[in-house]
């Protein structure tokens, strides 16, 4: 079974075109369920596989049952179903099974979380916390700018390259999630922190090596080579440290910030939804939700009848 993981990693990688990131999520999700069929033996490290016929619904059911044991998140089940249905409808189409047993599977039922984001004003005051005397500040300023004016992804953000910038008419070109292009806006506080970073651009780029510069790359690490997702992560969880009355947010958060932020002020979910690169409606649709809170909240402050 884990030659046909490989191959099926190998049809994702090359004919489906998914990112990075769900390839690994793909690989440690089947990864985990070879591991509960055919544990390793501790001694040899050998496994016995059972026949891929006997790999039936009950097999899957009897997993799921063990992770929701183990009190794994639901959303964390759903989507380790997911990949073993895609998987088992590879191996229908390559003709080495009848049926996807895991079609048989219910997915688990979701409990509906209203994404995470910032008020206006804890927005502004955390995008200008970096400090701007500094080139890293200058840096930090630039992304955390751009993410919120733009409300674009952070493997997005890390993707972005010198050409992506159309400063004249403040543009940028995103290519998101199967490597669909959009453009999408930018305003002059985002502009602005752009330009003052590329004056210090080059002393990144300089640290390194010429092997290992990326001249095309947008924001670049102290190391002159293209940032990764994980130090944006890092650079936001500095800067909450940092700034007062901001905690537990994601750089994600700033996302869901920039959707909300223009929901509120009359955006059309529509405008939203290309603006994020959403392929379905119904993904937008959860910013609808955390409005209508604010709508509730205000309406029982102000109505001499609420």
């Amino acid at each position: 079974m884990e030659q046909l993981i490989e191959q099926f990693l190998e049809h994702l990688r090359y004919e489906r075109n998914v990112s990075a990131h769900t390839l690994r999520n793909y690989a440690s999700d089947l990864q985990q369920f070879v591991d509960h069929i055919a544990p390793a033996d501790p001694k040899s490290g050998a496994r016995r596989f059972p026949e891929l016929k006997n790999v039936d619904h009950l097999t899957i059911r009897e997993w799921l049952a063990e992770l929701h044991s183990a009190q794994k998140k639901k959303a964390s089940i759903a989507r380790k179903l997911a990949a073993l249905r895609t998987f088992f409808q590879f191996l229908v189409r390559e003709g080495l099974l009848e049926s996807n047993p895991a079609k048989l599977v219910s997915t688990p039922r979701q409990e509906k979380k209203l994404p995470k984001h910032l008020s206006v004003e804890e927005a502004i005051r955390f995008i200008e916390t970096p400090d701007t005397n500094t080139d890293l500040g200058k840096r930090d300023r630039a992304m955390l700018e751009l993410m919120y004016a733009t409300g674009i992804r952070v493997a997005e953000l890390t993707t972005l390259n010198l050409a992506d910038i159309d400063f004249r008419n403040q543009l940028i070109r995103v290519t998101g999630k199967r490597r669909k292009q959009r453009i999408v806006p930018f305003g002059d506080p985002a502009a602005n922190a752009i330009r003052d970073y590329l004056k210090v651009r080059d002393k990144f780029l300089l640290s390194s090596p010429i092997s290992d510069r990326d001249d095309e790359a947008l924001f670049l690490n102290y190391q002159g080579t293209r940032i990764t997702t994980r130090s944006v992560g890092r650079m936001v969880e500095k800067y909450i440290k940092i700034c007062a009355g901001v905690h537990r947010i994601s750089p994600h958060a700033l996302r869901h910030s920039f959707a909300t932020h223009l929901l509120d002020s009359g955006a059309d979910l529509r405008d939203i939804q290309e603006l994020l690169g959403h392929a379905r409606l119904s993904t937008t649709q959860v910013y609808t939700h955390v409005s209508m809170e604010k709508l509730v909240e205000v309406y029982d402050k102000a109505h001499p009848k609420a």
